[in-house]
């Protein structure tokens, strides 16, 4: 979910929070190559004086640290137009912005102010700066915490927008979409409808099969050509023997390694970043290039099962189809596999530096990510991750053990029925689709199915190569938000009116 749950950022900056109070740091206008926009706002960076720990009133007493958002009111009708507040997830928020078109799209629409707001302990959001991934610092990183971030930011800047008749919608892709979900549900009263794209919150919270992420993965190249995933699996099986020979210098020369393997541990390791290749590029088979966790081309599983089917040498065919997501510019000589791919307690992959770190620890705490390949519902070497393997790993690496029901006892699971004002959106591209809501539940509990749509397309902006299917899509979530923000107004209208008369 990081390019797992989506969410990661590549390039990570220390920050060391010392402001406390919003404030201007930069404008930045929406570069056409992320999406394409029809509207390309100016965001302006500003940091909200955040609470370090909502539920312990004797911990770090009046602590707060800088939390990042980007704002715009560009289109927004001051003091009643909605607000579109994006919830933040495992990266640098600035890649959300640039990602999610479709929302300021709307708000040039609707006349709503948008804001972005950055995850705690991602992107420039550190608590304790660079000792933020320290224990016992890093303990403040869980999913309660990040919500009243949200719903104290969103309380507070509307006091100072003089915003208060304005109704919040909460957007989200990923686990940003599960945030969404979750905010509508625990804050009903500050937040009055969620859109959720790609959100896998029955999969996370332990819900269904651990076999069936990798099996969709798989099922994406299958379906794009049933002698493409006949190829991948051949290619780990061959690698499996040289494995078991022990051939190390015909490995390294076949995937241009940088070093020798020299153990079982590497092989592995290299298993591992071979299969989260695919996993990315499943993820974001968009019908147009993107420079979205890394650069990838047009339709990049048509790429991939091109590459794997362009001749008989079926390791070489794997190592270039590794290359679409590990050395997009061609520059890299060789492949270094404990530098570009890091083994961490979400087997779809973490991402690198310190907001790898961060969701790893997420998946070690509340978000349960035990999902397996088994070379027989897929195409990947035989890779279990079951929760006596997240157990251990946890313990070792950050000295905790995992809750895998909590959010189901947190945040409802699958007994959804009595929530309200949520948006599931899901491309049937996408390997996350199936781990989240894929039938509507009642009428304010709508979900929406792609066709032919990747990881959160639909939050993405407005480009010719759009399937019809998501602009169907993106039609029904702007009628039904455009409904809620009209309902809820009449609500406050309500109570402005009883209150009068009372």
């Amino acid at each position: 979910m990081s390019k797992s749950l989506c969410f990661f950022s590549l390039t990570v900056v220390l920050f060391c929070a010392v402001v406390l109070q919003a404030r201007p740091y930069r404008s930045y206008v929406k570069p056409q190559q992320h999406g394409g926009s029809k509207a390309d706002p100016q965001f302006t960076e500003k940091y909200f004086p955040q609470i370090m720990d909502h539920f312990n009133f004797l911990s770090l007493i009046n602590a707060t640290f800088s939390q990042r958002y980007l704002i715009t009111d560009q289109y927004w009708r001051k003091g009643s137009g909605p607000i579109f507040f994006y919830t933040g997830n495992e990266g640098d928020i600035w890649e959300f912005a640039l990602n999610s078109g479709f929302i300021t799209e709307l708000a040039a629409k609707q006349g709503a102010l948008v804001i972005f707001a950055e995850h705690r302990y991602y992107g420039k959001s550190l608590p304790f700066g660079k000792d933020s991934f320290s224990l016992p610092q890093i303990s403040l990183l869980t999913v309660e915490q990040a919500l009243a971030d949200y719903a104290v930011m969103i309380t507070e800047l509307k006091q100072q927008l003089a915003a208060s008749a304005c109704p919040v919608i909460v957007f989200g892709g990923s686990y940003g979409g599960m945030l969404s979900v979750y905010m509508r549900l625990k804050y009903p009263n500050i937040v009055a409808g969620a859109l959720a794209a790609s959100a896998p919150i029955l999969s996370t919270a332990g819900l269904g099969d651990s076999r069936q992420f990798f099996h969709d993965v798989t099922a994406d190249f299958e379906n794009c050509a049933p002698q493409c995933r006949d190829a991948v699996r051949n290619a780990f099986h061959q690698l499996k023997e040289l494995a078991e020979r022990q051939d190390y210098s015909v490995i390294q020369s076949k995937f241009a390694l940088c070093k020798p393997p020299s153990s079982a541990q590497d092989i592995h390791q290299l298993n591992g970043l071979l299969r989260n290749a695919f996993t990315v590029i499943a993820m974001l088979d968009y019908p147009y290039s993107t420079h979205f966790m890394g650069s990838m081309p047009a339709n990049p599983v048509k790429v991939a099962c091109q590459t794997m089917l362009s001749g008989p040498d079926l390791l070489t065919n794997l190592r270039n189809t590794a290359g679409i997501l590990y050395n997009s510019t061609g520059m890299l000589s060789c492949f270094d596999l404990y530098s570009l791919y890091v083994e961490c307690a979400d087997p779809t992959g973490c991402g690198l530096g310190f907001d790898s770190m961060a969701w790893d620890y997420q998946a070690c705490t509340e978000i349960n990510l035990c999902y397996e390949s088994n070379n027989l519902t897929d195409m990947f070497p035989p890779m279990s991750f079951t929760e006596a393997d997240r157990d251990s790993y946890c313990a070792k690496r950050w000295s905790v053990m995992p809750r895998p029901d909590w959010l189901r006892i947190q945040f409802w699971g699958d007994a959804l029925s009595a929530a309200s004002n949520i948006i599931f959106s899901n491309g049937d591209l996408d390997p996350w689709a199936n781990g989240g809501v894929r039938r509507s539940i009642s009428p304010s509990l709508v979900a929406i199915n792609i066709t032919g749509g990747a990881h959160h397309l639909d939050l993405r902006g407005s480009n010719e190569a759009d399937p019809e299917s998501v602009l169907v899509a993106r039609k029904t979530e702007a009628d039904l938000i455009a409904k809620w923000v009209t309902m809820s107004k009449d609500q406050m209208a309500d109570v402005y009116s009883e209150n009068i008369h009372l």
